[in-house]
Protein backbone atom coordinates (compact mmCIF):
# COMPACT_ATOMS: atom_id res chain seq x y z
CA UNK A 1 0.00 0.00 0.00
CA UNK A 2 1.01 3.98 -0.16
CA UNK A 3 -0.08 6.83 1.10
CA UNK A 4 -2.95 8.96 -0.37
CA UNK A 5 -3.94 12.29 -0.38
CA UNK A 6 -6.02 14.14 2.55
CA UNK A 7 -9.26 12.76 2.80
CA UNK A 8 -10.92 16.35 3.06
CA UNK A 9 -9.92 16.79 -0.52
CA UNK A 10 -12.84 14.76 -1.91
CA UNK A 11 -15.47 16.68 0.31
CA UNK A 12 -14.62 20.12 -1.54
CA UNK A 13 -16.44 18.55 -4.00
CA UNK A 14 -19.98 20.21 -3.27
CA UNK A 15 -22.12 17.37 -5.07
CA UNK A 16 -20.44 14.46 -3.39
CA UNK A 17 -20.29 16.47 -0.07
CA UNK A 18 -23.71 16.24 -0.18
CA UNK A 19 -24.35 13.10 -1.45
CA UNK A 20 -22.22 11.64 1.75
CA UNK A 21 -24.16 13.67 3.96
CA UNK A 22 -27.69 12.20 2.67
CA UNK A 23 -25.82 8.60 2.98
CA UNK A 24 -25.01 9.87 6.37
CA UNK A 25 -28.11 10.70 7.57
CA UNK A 26 -29.38 7.82 6.39
CA UNK A 27 -27.09 5.14 7.19
CA UNK A 28 -27.00 6.31 10.95
CA UNK A 29 -30.46 5.56 11.38
CA UNK A 30 -30.82 2.10 9.00
CA UNK A 31 -28.21 0.73 10.99
CA UNK A 32 -30.49 -0.39 14.13
CA UNK A 33 -32.47 -1.87 11.83
CA UNK A 34 -31.29 -5.11 11.38
CA UNK A 35 -30.41 -6.11 14.58
CA UNK A 36 -33.81 -4.73 15.61
CA UNK A 37 -36.00 -5.70 12.99
CA UNK A 38 -34.38 -9.50 13.96
CA UNK A 39 -35.36 -8.80 17.66
CA UNK A 40 -38.71 -7.90 16.65
CA UNK A 41 -39.00 -10.86 14.88
CA UNK A 42 -37.76 -13.34 18.01
CA UNK A 43 -40.29 -10.70 20.18
CA UNK A 44 -43.10 -12.16 18.02
CA UNK A 45 -42.35 -15.89 17.80
CA UNK A 46 -38.79 -16.86 19.24
CA UNK A 47 -37.63 -19.30 16.32
CA UNK A 48 -35.07 -19.51 14.18
CA UNK A 49 -37.11 -20.29 11.41
CA UNK A 50 -39.30 -17.29 11.27
CA UNK A 51 -36.23 -15.50 11.74
CA UNK A 52 -34.82 -17.13 8.56
CA UNK A 53 -38.45 -16.75 7.28
CA UNK A 54 -38.24 -12.67 7.33
CA UNK A 55 -34.80 -13.06 6.05
CA UNK A 56 -35.63 -15.22 2.91
CA UNK A 57 -38.76 -12.77 1.90
CA UNK A 58 -36.48 -9.89 2.12
CA UNK A 59 -34.03 -10.94 0.40
CA UNK A 60 -35.73 -12.97 -2.44
CA UNK A 61 -37.20 -9.75 -3.22
CA UNK A 62 -34.22 -8.26 -3.80
CA UNK A 63 -33.07 -10.50 -6.01
CA UNK A 64 -36.07 -10.83 -7.94
CA UNK A 65 -35.71 -6.99 -8.73
CA UNK A 66 -31.98 -6.15 -8.82
CA UNK A 67 -31.96 -6.56 -12.75
CA UNK A 68 -34.33 -4.61 -13.41
CA UNK A 69 -32.98 -2.24 -10.83
CA UNK A 70 -29.65 -1.97 -12.54
CA UNK A 71 -31.44 -0.90 -15.86
CA UNK A 72 -33.81 1.36 -14.38
CA UNK A 73 -30.31 3.06 -12.38
CA UNK A 74 -29.18 3.19 -15.93
CA UNK A 75 -31.61 4.89 -17.81
CA UNK A 76 -33.13 7.44 -15.60
CA UNK A 77 -31.53 9.89 -13.41
CA UNK A 78 -29.52 7.61 -10.48
CA UNK A 79 -30.48 10.57 -8.07
CA UNK A 80 -34.14 10.49 -8.69
CA UNK A 81 -34.17 6.82 -8.33
CA UNK A 82 -32.47 7.04 -4.81
CA UNK A 83 -35.08 10.00 -3.73
CA UNK A 84 -37.93 7.46 -4.98
CA UNK A 85 -36.74 4.06 -2.84
CA UNK A 86 -35.96 6.26 0.01
CA UNK A 87 -39.06 7.64 0.12
CA UNK A 88 -40.45 4.04 0.06
CA UNK A 89 -38.42 2.45 2.50
CA UNK A 90 -39.30 5.46 4.78
CA UNK A 91 -43.44 4.02 4.58
CA UNK A 92 -42.00 0.83 5.02
CA UNK A 93 -40.08 1.43 8.26
CA UNK A 94 -43.12 3.59 9.98
CA UNK A 95 -45.61 0.68 9.18
CA UNK A 96 -43.33 -1.66 10.77
CA UNK A 97 -43.19 0.71 13.48
CA UNK A 98 -46.91 1.10 13.94
CA UNK A 99 -47.55 -2.56 13.86
CA UNK A 100 -45.15 -3.08 16.95
CA UNK A 101 -46.05 -0.42 19.06
CA UNK A 102 -50.09 -1.03 18.41
CA UNK A 103 -49.48 -4.89 19.05
CA UNK A 104 -50.78 -6.32 15.78
CA UNK A 105 -47.29 -7.17 14.25
CA UNK A 106 -47.54 -10.58 13.17
CA UNK A 107 -45.05 -12.60 11.50
CA UNK A 108 -46.64 -12.85 8.06
CA UNK A 109 -47.06 -9.44 8.23
CA UNK A 110 -43.13 -8.66 9.06
CA UNK A 111 -42.22 -10.89 6.22
CA UNK A 112 -44.90 -9.16 3.65
CA UNK A 113 -42.73 -5.61 4.72
CA UNK A 114 -39.26 -7.09 4.68
CA UNK A 115 -40.22 -8.12 0.84
CA UNK A 116 -41.13 -5.24 0.71
CA UNK A 117 -38.14 -3.19 2.29
CA UNK A 118 -35.82 -5.97 -0.19
CA UNK A 119 -37.29 -5.06 -3.34
CA UNK A 120 -37.18 -1.05 -2.82
CA UNK A 121 -33.44 -1.79 -1.85
CA UNK A 122 -32.69 -2.85 -5.40
CA UNK A 123 -33.34 -0.51 -6.97
CA UNK A 124 -31.20 2.15 -4.53
CA UNK A 125 -28.29 0.07 -4.34
CA UNK A 126 -27.32 0.03 -8.15
CA UNK A 127 -27.98 3.31 -8.34
CA UNK A 128 -26.01 4.44 -5.38
CA UNK A 129 -23.20 2.32 -7.40
CA UNK A 130 -23.23 4.08 -10.26
CA UNK A 131 -23.86 7.44 -8.71
CA UNK A 132 -20.59 8.03 -7.12
CA UNK A 133 -18.30 7.82 -10.25
CA UNK A 134 -20.49 10.71 -11.69
CA UNK A 135 -19.37 12.75 -8.28
CA UNK A 136 -15.59 11.84 -7.69
CA UNK A 137 -12.85 11.59 -10.38
CA UNK A 138 -11.27 8.32 -10.37
CA UNK A 139 -8.11 9.62 -8.48
CA UNK A 140 -10.44 9.61 -5.39
CA UNK A 141 -12.44 7.00 -5.54
CA UNK A 142 -10.63 4.99 -2.64
CA UNK A 143 -10.83 8.33 -0.23
CA UNK A 144 -14.50 8.95 -1.65
CA UNK A 145 -15.72 4.93 -0.08
CA UNK A 146 -13.44 5.13 2.53
CA UNK A 147 -14.99 8.25 3.69
CA UNK A 148 -18.26 7.18 3.27
CA UNK A 149 -17.30 3.52 4.97
CA UNK A 150 -15.94 5.91 7.84
CA UNK A 151 -19.62 7.19 9.03
CA UNK A 152 -21.24 3.45 7.86
CA UNK A 153 -19.01 1.60 10.13
CA UNK A 154 -19.07 4.09 13.05
CA UNK A 155 -23.08 4.12 12.89
CA UNK A 156 -23.07 0.34 12.19
CA UNK A 157 -21.40 0.13 15.72
CA UNK A 158 -23.44 2.32 17.16
CA UNK A 159 -26.44 1.31 15.66
CA UNK A 160 -26.72 -2.25 16.89
CA UNK A 161 -25.80 -0.75 20.69
CA UNK A 162 -28.62 1.59 20.36
CA UNK A 163 -30.79 -0.88 18.79
CA UNK A 164 -29.95 -3.63 21.37
CA UNK A 165 -30.57 -1.27 24.28
CA UNK A 166 -34.01 0.03 22.86
CA UNK A 167 -35.22 -3.51 22.23
CA UNK A 168 -34.85 -3.79 26.09
CA UNK A 169 -36.30 -0.33 27.28
CA UNK A 170 -38.46 0.49 24.67
CA UNK A 171 -39.31 -2.22 22.36
CA UNK A 172 -38.38 -2.38 19.17
CA UNK A 173 -41.00 0.32 17.37
CA UNK A 174 -39.12 3.20 18.22
CA UNK A 175 -35.38 2.15 16.35
CA UNK A 176 -37.82 1.57 13.03
CA UNK A 177 -39.82 4.91 13.70
CA UNK A 178 -36.45 6.66 13.51
CA UNK A 179 -34.83 4.95 10.74
CA UNK A 180 -38.04 5.99 8.94
CA UNK A 181 -37.26 9.39 9.45
CA UNK A 182 -33.97 9.32 8.40
CA UNK A 183 -35.23 7.71 5.30
CA UNK A 184 -37.29 11.23 4.63
CA UNK A 185 -34.63 13.53 5.78
CA UNK A 186 -32.15 11.82 3.40
CA UNK A 187 -34.40 12.45 0.02
CA UNK A 188 -34.26 15.93 0.76
CA UNK A 189 -30.98 16.23 1.33
CA UNK A 190 -30.24 14.77 -2.16
CA UNK A 191 -32.06 17.52 -4.06
CA UNK A 192 -28.96 18.88 -3.57
CA UNK A 193 -26.96 16.66 -5.60
CA UNK A 194 -26.23 18.47 -9.33
CA UNK A 195 -25.83 15.67 -12.07
CA UNK A 196 -24.25 15.62 -15.38
CA UNK A 197 -27.12 15.40 -18.29
CA UNK A 198 -27.60 12.02 -19.74
CA UNK A 199 -26.48 11.66 -23.31
CA UNK A 200 -29.88 10.25 -24.98
CA UNK A 201 -28.55 7.13 -27.01
CA UNK A 202 -30.23 5.01 -29.21
CA UNK A 203 -33.82 3.58 -28.15
CA UNK A 204 -33.24 0.13 -26.68
CA UNK A 205 -35.06 -2.96 -25.01
CA UNK A 206 -34.35 -3.89 -21.42
CA UNK A 207 -33.63 -7.52 -22.57
CA UNK A 208 -31.06 -5.60 -24.97
CA UNK A 209 -29.61 -3.69 -21.69
CA UNK A 210 -29.63 -6.60 -19.75
CA UNK A 211 -27.41 -8.50 -22.48
CA UNK A 212 -25.14 -5.55 -22.66
CA UNK A 213 -24.56 -5.74 -18.88
CA UNK A 214 -24.06 -9.55 -19.01
CA UNK A 215 -21.55 -8.94 -21.77
CA UNK A 216 -19.63 -6.82 -19.80
CA UNK A 217 -19.85 -9.07 -16.52
CA UNK A 218 -18.87 -12.32 -17.84
CA UNK A 219 -16.03 -10.62 -19.92
CA UNK A 220 -14.02 -10.27 -16.60
CA UNK A 221 -12.68 -13.37 -15.17
CA UNK A 222 -12.00 -11.50 -11.60
CA UNK A 223 -15.54 -9.86 -11.58
CA UNK A 224 -17.81 -13.42 -12.08
CA UNK A 225 -15.47 -15.63 -10.15
CA UNK A 226 -15.32 -13.60 -6.84
CA UNK A 227 -19.21 -12.82 -7.62
CA UNK A 228 -20.06 -16.56 -8.00
CA UNK A 229 -17.73 -17.52 -4.57
CA UNK A 230 -19.85 -15.22 -2.69
CA UNK A 231 -22.58 -16.54 -3.59
CA UNK A 232 -21.80 -18.93 -1.34
CA UNK A 233 -19.97 -16.82 1.21
CA UNK A 234 -22.77 -14.66 1.50
CA UNK A 235 -24.69 -18.17 2.73
CA UNK A 236 -22.74 -18.86 5.45
CA UNK A 237 -22.63 -15.01 6.52
CA UNK A 238 -26.10 -14.74 6.85
CA UNK A 239 -27.23 -18.18 7.73
CA UNK A 240 -24.36 -18.20 10.71
CA UNK A 241 -24.40 -14.89 11.95
CA UNK A 242 -27.63 -12.85 11.00
CA UNK A 243 -29.97 -16.07 11.56
CA UNK A 244 -28.21 -18.41 14.12
CA UNK A 245 -26.32 -15.65 16.08
CA UNK A 246 -28.90 -13.85 17.75
CA UNK A 247 -30.63 -17.23 18.48
CA UNK A 248 -27.42 -18.49 20.65
CA UNK A 249 -27.49 -14.73 22.14
CA UNK A 250 -30.93 -14.63 23.02
CA UNK A 251 -30.66 -17.72 24.59
CA UNK A 252 -27.17 -18.09 26.27
CA UNK A 253 -26.63 -16.25 29.33
CA UNK A 254 -22.72 -15.64 28.14
CA UNK A 255 -23.79 -13.71 25.42
CA UNK A 256 -27.77 -12.07 25.92
CA UNK A 257 -29.45 -9.48 23.53
CA UNK A 258 -27.10 -6.91 24.77
CA UNK A 259 -23.83 -8.95 24.38
CA UNK A 260 -24.64 -9.40 21.20
CA UNK A 261 -25.32 -5.86 20.01
CA UNK A 262 -21.47 -5.23 21.34
CA UNK A 263 -20.55 -8.29 19.67
CA UNK A 264 -21.83 -6.57 16.17
CA UNK A 265 -20.79 -3.11 17.42
CA UNK A 266 -17.04 -4.76 17.34
CA UNK A 267 -17.23 -5.99 13.91
CA UNK A 268 -18.24 -2.34 13.00
CA UNK A 269 -14.97 -0.73 14.95
CA UNK A 270 -12.99 -2.58 13.27
CA UNK A 271 -14.28 -1.71 9.65
CA UNK A 272 -14.02 1.58 11.27
CA UNK A 273 -10.63 1.38 12.20
CA UNK A 274 -9.98 -0.22 8.61
CA UNK A 275 -11.61 3.03 7.04
CA UNK A 276 -9.45 5.51 8.71
CA UNK A 277 -6.43 3.22 7.66
CA UNK A 278 -7.47 3.25 3.85
CA UNK A 279 -8.22 6.96 4.18
CA UNK A 280 -4.49 7.40 4.18
CA UNK A 281 -3.37 4.14 2.22
CA UNK A 282 -4.02 3.27 -0.93
CA UNK A 283 -4.38 -0.40 -1.56
CA UNK A 284 -2.57 -1.28 -4.84
CA UNK A 285 -3.88 -4.99 -5.18
CA UNK A 286 -7.45 -4.45 -3.90
CA UNK A 287 -8.47 -7.87 -4.65
CA UNK A 288 -5.46 -10.08 -3.45
CA UNK A 289 -5.63 -7.91 -0.16
CA UNK A 290 -9.82 -8.41 -0.01
CA UNK A 291 -10.09 -11.71 -0.26
CA UNK A 292 -7.45 -12.55 2.09
CA UNK A 293 -9.21 -9.60 4.61
CA UNK A 294 -12.33 -11.95 4.10
CA UNK A 295 -11.01 -15.23 5.63
CA UNK A 296 -10.92 -13.80 8.36
CA UNK A 297 -14.55 -13.83 8.66
CA UNK A 298 -13.98 -17.87 9.55
CA UNK A 299 -13.09 -17.16 12.80
CA UNK A 300 -15.81 -15.65 14.63
CA UNK A 301 -18.31 -17.98 13.27
CA UNK A 302 -15.63 -21.12 14.81
CA UNK A 303 -15.94 -19.39 18.10
CA UNK A 304 -19.89 -18.86 17.88
CA UNK A 305 -20.09 -22.44 17.51
CA UNK A 306 -17.13 -23.66 19.87
CA UNK A 307 -17.05 -21.41 22.88
CA UNK A 308 -20.28 -18.39 22.20
CA UNK A 309 -19.36 -15.48 24.95
CA UNK A 310 -19.33 -11.85 24.74
CA UNK A 311 -15.73 -10.91 25.06
CA UNK A 312 -13.77 -13.13 23.01
CA UNK A 313 -16.45 -13.20 19.99
CA UNK A 314 -15.93 -9.32 20.24
CA UNK A 315 -12.17 -9.57 19.52
CA UNK A 316 -12.68 -12.25 16.67
CA UNK A 317 -15.23 -9.85 15.30
CA UNK A 318 -13.19 -6.83 14.98
CA UNK A 319 -10.67 -8.33 13.31
CA UNK A 320 -12.72 -10.01 11.16
CA UNK A 321 -14.57 -6.14 10.61
CA UNK A 322 -10.96 -4.99 9.43
CA UNK A 323 -10.64 -7.62 6.61
CA UNK A 324 -14.15 -7.29 5.56
CA UNK A 325 -13.87 -3.79 5.38
CA UNK A 326 -10.64 -4.21 3.17
CA UNK A 327 -12.22 -6.26 0.90
CA UNK A 328 -15.40 -4.02 0.59
CA UNK A 329 -12.61 -0.91 -0.20
CA UNK A 330 -10.87 -2.57 -2.56
CA UNK A 331 -14.43 -4.61 -4.58
CA UNK A 332 -15.45 -0.92 -5.16
CA UNK A 333 -12.48 0.34 -6.01
CA UNK A 334 -12.03 -1.95 -8.58
CA UNK A 335 -15.66 -2.18 -9.80
CA UNK A 336 -15.62 2.02 -10.20
CA UNK A 337 -12.12 1.69 -12.03
CA UNK A 338 -12.45 -0.84 -14.44
CA UNK A 339 -16.29 -0.79 -15.52
CA UNK A 340 -17.62 1.98 -17.59
CA UNK A 341 -19.61 4.00 -15.96
CA UNK A 342 -22.85 4.06 -18.83
CA UNK A 343 -23.08 0.37 -17.30
CA UNK A 344 -22.04 0.29 -13.97
CA UNK A 345 -25.41 0.12 -12.06
CA UNK A 346 -26.29 -2.97 -14.88
CA UNK A 347 -22.84 -4.57 -13.98
CA UNK A 348 -23.18 -4.13 -10.42
CA UNK A 349 -26.74 -5.35 -10.44
CA UNK A 350 -25.31 -8.47 -11.42
CA UNK A 351 -22.88 -8.66 -9.07
CA UNK A 352 -25.62 -8.50 -6.22
CA UNK A 353 -27.88 -11.02 -8.04
CA UNK A 354 -24.95 -13.63 -8.50
CA UNK A 355 -24.03 -12.83 -4.53
CA UNK A 356 -27.03 -12.46 -3.29
CA UNK A 357 -29.09 -15.21 -5.00
CA UNK A 358 -28.74 -18.03 -3.11
CA UNK A 359 -29.19 -16.38 1.06
CA UNK A 360 -32.90 -16.86 0.99
CA UNK A 361 -32.57 -20.53 0.78
CA UNK A 362 -29.41 -20.29 2.82
CA UNK A 363 -31.35 -18.31 5.21
CA UNK A 364 -34.18 -20.70 5.23
CA UNK A 365 -31.34 -23.86 5.48
CA UNK A 366 -29.81 -22.42 8.56
CA UNK A 367 -32.56 -21.46 10.49
CA UNK A 368 -34.02 -25.24 9.63
CA UNK A 369 -30.30 -26.79 10.91
CA UNK A 370 -30.23 -24.79 13.96
CA UNK A 371 -33.48 -26.18 15.28
CA UNK A 372 -32.68 -29.86 14.01
CA UNK A 373 -28.78 -30.36 13.92
CA UNK A 374 -25.82 -29.61 16.60
CA UNK A 375 -25.58 -25.85 16.24
CA UNK A 376 -22.12 -26.17 16.85
CA UNK A 377 -21.32 -28.72 14.17
CA UNK A 378 -22.88 -26.52 11.85
CA UNK A 379 -20.96 -23.76 12.85
CA UNK A 380 -17.67 -25.52 12.46
CA UNK A 381 -18.18 -26.80 9.38
CA UNK A 382 -19.83 -23.34 7.75
CA UNK A 383 -16.60 -21.54 9.36
CA UNK A 384 -14.16 -24.55 7.67
CA UNK A 385 -16.03 -23.93 4.13
CA UNK A 386 -15.70 -19.55 4.15
CA UNK A 387 -12.33 -19.92 4.75
CA UNK A 388 -10.97 -22.02 1.89
CA UNK A 389 -13.38 -20.65 -0.62
CA UNK A 390 -12.14 -17.14 0.73
CA UNK A 391 -8.45 -17.98 -0.07
CA UNK A 392 -8.94 -20.19 -3.33
CA UNK A 393 -9.63 -17.20 -5.24
CA UNK A 394 -6.18 -16.15 -5.09
CA UNK A 395 -5.33 -18.96 -7.58
CA UNK A 396 -7.00 -17.17 -10.23
CA UNK A 397 -4.05 -14.75 -11.72
CA UNK A 398 -6.65 -11.54 -12.27
CA UNK A 399 -7.33 -11.37 -8.71
CA UNK A 400 -4.33 -12.03 -7.96
CA UNK A 401 -2.64 -9.56 -9.84
CA UNK A 402 -5.11 -7.01 -10.29
CA UNK A 403 -3.55 -3.74 -9.30
CA UNK A 404 -5.03 -0.10 -9.73
CA UNK A 405 -5.44 1.77 -13.11
CA UNK A 406 -3.99 4.57 -12.13
CA UNK A 407 -0.72 2.49 -11.85
CA UNK A 408 -1.01 1.01 -15.05
CA UNK A 409 -1.35 4.46 -16.86
CA UNK A 410 1.84 5.53 -15.07
CA UNK A 411 4.07 2.45 -16.33
CA UNK A 412 2.33 3.60 -20.16
CA UNK A 413 3.53 7.00 -19.89
CA UNK A 414 7.32 5.71 -18.59
CA UNK A 415 7.43 3.47 -21.22
CA UNK A 416 6.25 5.94 -24.31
Amino acid sequence: MSSTPSALEVLRLKDFRWFFLSRSVNIVGSMMTPVTIAFAVLHIDNSAESLGVVLAAQLGANVLCLLFGGVIADRLPRRAVMQACYLAMAAVQVTMAIGLDFGWATVPLMVVLAALSGGVSAFSMPAQQGLIPQLVPKSQLQQADSLMAFVRNGATFIGPVIGTTLVVVTGPALALAIDGCAFMVAAVMLAKVALPEKIAGPSTSILTELRDGWGEFTSRTWLWVVVAVFGVLNVIHVGAWVVIGPVIAKNNDAVGIQGWGFVVGSEAVGMLVMSVILLRWRLKRPLRAGMVGMACFAIPVLLLGIHPATVPLMVVAFVSGMGSQTFSTGWTVAMMERIPSEVLSRVSSYDMLGSFVAIPIGSLMFGWLATNVDVETVLVTAGSVYVALALLTLLVPSIRRLGRVEDEEDEIVIAA
